[in-house]
């Protein structure tokens, strides 16, 4: 834990301090991306989140201000900071305890979950409740951020929020993701003008993605993802996508998905058909190299409240 602590009373809180509330709070990581672009001179991408989640828990108590946290989670303590002003309640003491399996820098949304998940639980630990926009605003005055705070998929501007568009829930999809390792940290925007070229590709690819979640048809959503990759990667290299796109179709997959910075691929799935398991071991065999082979569910983005009390 970070910063120094005062004596222990026998309530679990620094002598001569009350409790204000508690609160826990879990956001989705993310495989990737299902789609990517500009809108204009906007970046936007089309979220993918997946059951491998962020949790986070905020404890309020007198006494402030002042906020200790899980080591290394320097951004988790500015969510909390500013979350704290927003609501004019700046002046409490926070404690933040964060647990996420989600490794950092591998393209799976490890920043954003935790940030998400943090502005939520602080705001419930006050008996507040933000929105969706609130919470995305507050974590973007910190770094750009994904859009899984959104509900469903979201069609969602990283860097300003500008664009925020629920899409709808997913239709039953499952993912088997393959690290090759390097890192995901490398733009996601690229350059405007490198997108342009391919605005008739990405367009396609949302136009799918739109008519694959009314539909509920995970085939139309994977040939969307797939067509989204494609773009991206001719505006920055994906080496090993071509591989990947070959053992999807060889395993009956509806598509791939991923975007152009390194980190994770994805190998997209029916769920309907019952085949992720599977295709998870068969994967494992056909690229031996990945430094980690993922299963996840496709699921609806949203923070998710796990307990809340208040005093």
């Amino acid at each position: 834990m970070s910063a120094e602590r005062d004596s222990v009373g026998e309530s679990g809180l620094p002598d001569g301090h009350e409790l204000v509330g508690s609160a826990t709070a879990r956001a989705p990581g993310v495989c990737g991306v299902l789609a990517q672009g500009v809108l204009g001179d906007m970046p936007f991408s089309v979220t993918c989140p997946v059951d491998f989640f962020s949790r986070v828990r905020v404890e309020l108590s007198s006494g402030g201000p002042g906020v200790t946290a899980t080591e290394g989670c320097e951004k988790t303590v500015a969510a909390v900071r500013r979350t704290l002003a927003h609501l004019r309640r700046a002046k409490v003491r926070a404690e933040v305890r964060v647990s996420s399996p989600i490794p950092r820098a591998r393209g799976l949304g490890s920043s954003s979950a935790d940030l998400s998940a943090a502005i939520a639980a602080t705001a419930m630990a006050l008996g507040e409740e933000l929105s969706p926009y609130d919470i995305a605003q507050i974590a973007l005055s910190i770094e750009p951020t994904g859009g899984v705070m959104m509900p469903g998929l979201a069609l969602f501007d990283h860097r300003a929020g500008m664009v925020r568009e629920t899409i709808g829930p997913p239709p039953p999809m499952e993912i088997v993701a393959l690290d090759f390792g390097g890192s995901s940290r490398s733009d996601l925007d690229g350059n405007s003008q490198q997108w342009r070229l391919v605005d008739a590709l990405t367009e396609e690819a949302l136009s799918l993605i739109r008519r694959g979640v009314s539909e509920r048809s995970p085939a139309l959503v994977g040939q969307g993802a797939s067509a989204a990759a494609e773009a991206a990667s001719r505006i920055a290299s994906r080496p090993r996508l071509e591989e990947v796109t070959q053992f999807a179709c060889e395993v009956g997959a509806v598509g791939v998905n991923g975007g152009h910075r390194e980190g994770v691929t994805g190998v997209l799935l029916d769920a309907t058909e019952r085949r992720g398991k599977s295709t998870y071991i068969k994967a494992k065999q056909a690229f031996p190299d990945a430094e980690e082979v993922y299963h996840f569910r496709v699921m609806s983005g949203g923070v998710q409240t796990v307990s809340t009390s208040q005093s």
